[in-house]
């Protein structure tokens, strides 16, 4: 077509070709950059004499869109170019747009003067580098070149504003085209995509200025601008604020930047860990409207997997917090059970990254396991059994249904697992931890230790309110597990030739200790909701084949047999059985301990009248027996009158 012109002596190929082009504007402003050779003919057509009226200035707006400061190319038809224009020349203080179409950032200083319209500049002759058809390396290392002798970029204030204007025209301009396309369409059914063109160019400006530079200096400081640009951008547009520029944007960054260089160089760790402390940043609880986006880029094939692998686990921590952030988004919308459409979605989402977790990283879950549980409320039995199910890819799991298995002869359960999470962290806080280290050393039977620990478990009437419960939850998690680790250790102390033997420690030796006296304590002095979450947090311990998952089910059993309440037998049982009635997977200790329960005559369960409350509950129990490989209930003529 640009041959075809011929100088404008083809007065129909130069017709058609202005037309194209002003219908490319309003309808397909992205097609308009593969057809620089035709913008280049008829822009020395508008040079001339006796060229058309109207062509100077439809070249003028597709060729040097950042003129207008509100977009970079075809975002915007005619007249309000040369508005916006207009605006800017009298005004370079004053945004160039309307207030409600772009995002403003407050400074401490207003923008130098003409600072706006030199970074525009700048932007457009990127831009024309970046649309150069063929290689244009060299172009771009000139370019870049040319901004570090500009003093643009010598990580200043200058270097902030740089980076915040060319945000503003980037989104600014990604947003206009979806106002423009969808007001130019006829239907719903042809509504036009969001034009991602600016943002695209900005992602590779920073990629290619971050390649010749420190990186790591440069990347913190444009990741903080773009954290405040959003936290900002949030705050103006509140429930109309438009994520998706964002989302391009970091999708961009990671899979540029992850290419650079490879895992295992400790830079590509930093450069990760900053991109960690940004999504941290812009965590869920402050930027709900960021949220699906913000689940994409943690969980990113660029991001999550290069965060947990090599690096000696230095990325675990990071990954482990940005989960965090996520289950205390989540947690109040699943302790009410209150999941809209739009919490669902998040919800499955959540779940689909913990399978990918548990599949390809199941030692990440194991070692944060206590960290984790804390944070999930326990109505979500299905989400909590898949971080309990991970297990050492090393191990192989014997099967919890094989008759007359022996886990005590299992050489796993002599070991204890690895728990990267400050399991003590709730207790010190309290100041409850040297209290507790004291009464497990010296088990004075005169101590107030034991019949104040209940008190000490209660939130106060301000925090019950808040959280949904009366109990300090996470304390209970601390203590229970912190108590537990102590006791193993001293079972272990006690039997020096456990390892060796196979034997992690005798039963017998279980029976008695202080640690003992506590949880008999607990099971026996607190309610019924401070029980349940005792029982909760002591099968959260039952898990793959190691000391802790050996210790705890046998704590479980010994209170269910030595209990002589029916309701704490009920409560452990409703413990162990919701956790199973759910789908898989389901952690191996707490199928092993259930197992043992209905199969042992010593706990007697079929005789439990909670087991023949209701038919619908008897049903559910040799349900669940038949599929862990159980024995059949006792018959029905040996239980007359119970339903």
């Amino acid at each position: 077509m640009a041959k075809l012109i011929d100088g404008g002596r083809n007065k129909a190929a130069t017709e058609f070709s202005i037309s194209l082009l002003q219908t490319l504007v309003i309808e397909e402003p992205k097609v308009i950059p593969e057809l620089h050779n035709l913008v280049d003919a008829l822009a020395k057509l508008a040079t001339k004499p006796g060229s058309p009226e109207t062509l100077p200035q439809l070249v003028e707006m597709v060729k040097k869109p950042a003129a207008s400061s509100a977009a970079l190319y075809a975002g915007n038809a005619g007249k309000d170019d040369k508005a916006r224009q207009s605006t800017d020349n009298k005004d370079p203080g004053l945004l160039v747009a309307n207030r409600e179409e772009l995002i403003t950032v407050e400074s401490v200083e207003p923008d130098p003067a003409g600072f706006r319209e030199q970074v525009s500049m700048v932007f457009a002759e990127w831009y024309r580098i970046c649309e150069l058809p063929g290689a244009n390396d060299t172009a771009s290392a000139h370019f870049i070149s040319q901004l570090h002798q500009n003093i643009l970029l010598k990580g200043d204030d200058v270097t902030d504003r740089f980076f915040r204007l060319l945000m503003e025209l980037s989104v600014a301009h990604c947003l206009s085209t979806e106002v423009i396309n969808s007001g130019a369409m006829q239907s719903p059914q042809q509504l036009q995509p969001m034009s991602f063109l600016a943002i695209d160019v900005y992602a590779k400006l920073v990629f290619s200025i971050l390649k010749g530079s420190s990186k790591l200096i440069l990347l913190s400081k444009i990741l903080a601008v773009t954290v405040r640009f959003i936290l900002e951008d949030v705050e103006e547009k509140k429930m109309s604020f438009n994520p998706r520029p964002y989302f391009r944007l970091f999708i961009n960054w990671l899979l540029d930047l992850g290419s650079l260089e490879p895992v295992i160089d400790g830079a590509n760790l930093q450069i990760l860990t900053a991109f960690a402390n940004a999504f941290h940043a812009l965590q869920p609880l402050k930027v709900p409207g960021f949220s699906f986006a913000w689940l994409e880029l943690i969980s990113h094939r660029s991001f999550m997997p290069k965060m947990l692998t090599g690096n000696a686990q230095k990325g675990w921590p990071y990954i482990q917090r940005l989960l965090v952030d996520l289950f205390q988004f989540m947690e109040p919308f699943l302790r009410h059970a209150e999941l809209g459409d739009s919490v669902r979605l998040l919800y499955k989402g959540t779940l689909r990254v913990l399978l990918v977790l548990l599949h390809d990283f199941p030692e990440f879950l194991c070692d944060y396991h206590f960290t984790f549980c804390d944070v999930i409320p326990p109505s979500c039995i299905q989400m909590r059994n898949i971080i309990l199910s991970a297990f050492p890819r090393s191990m192989r799991l014997p099967d919890p249904s094989t008759p007359n298995l022996k886990i005590d002869l299992l050489q796993e359960i002599t070991q204890s697992p690895r728990v990267l999470s400050e399991v003590d962290a709730v207790l010190k806080a309290k100041l409850m931890k040297a209290d507790v280290d004291e009464y497990l050393k010296s088990r004075q039977q005169n101590s107030s230790f034991l019949s104040d620990l209940k008190e000490k478990l209660l939130l106060s009437s301000i925090e019950a309110g808040s959280v949904g419960t009366r109990y300090n939850v996470p304390l209970i998690n601390s203590l229970v597990l912190y108590v537990g680790m102590q006791a193993i250790q001293q079972l272990q102390g006690r039997s020096p030739h456990a390892q060796s033997s196979a034997n992690a420690f005798p039963l017998a030796v279980f029976s008695v200790g202080a640690a003992l006296d506590i949880f008999q304590t607990l099971i026996m002095d607190l309610d019924t909701e401070g029980r349940y979450l005792f029982l909760n947090a002591v099968a959260n311990q039952l898990r793959y084949p190691n000391t802790h998952t050996h210790y705890f089910s046998f704590i479980l059993l010994y209170l269910f047999a030595e209990s002589n309440q029916e309701i704490i037998q009920e409560q452990i049982t409703r413990v162990l059985l919701e956790r199973l009635i759910v789908n898989r997977p389901h952690p191996w200790g707490l199928l092993i301990t259930f197992i043992e329960l209905i199969k042992n005559p010593r706990y007697n369960l079929w005789n439990r009248s909670f087991i023949r409350c209701a038919p619908e509950i008897e049903k559910l129990f040799e349900s669940v027996s038949r599929s862990c490989g159980g024995p059949k209930p006792v018959e029905e003529s040996m239980v007359p009158g119970w339903v």
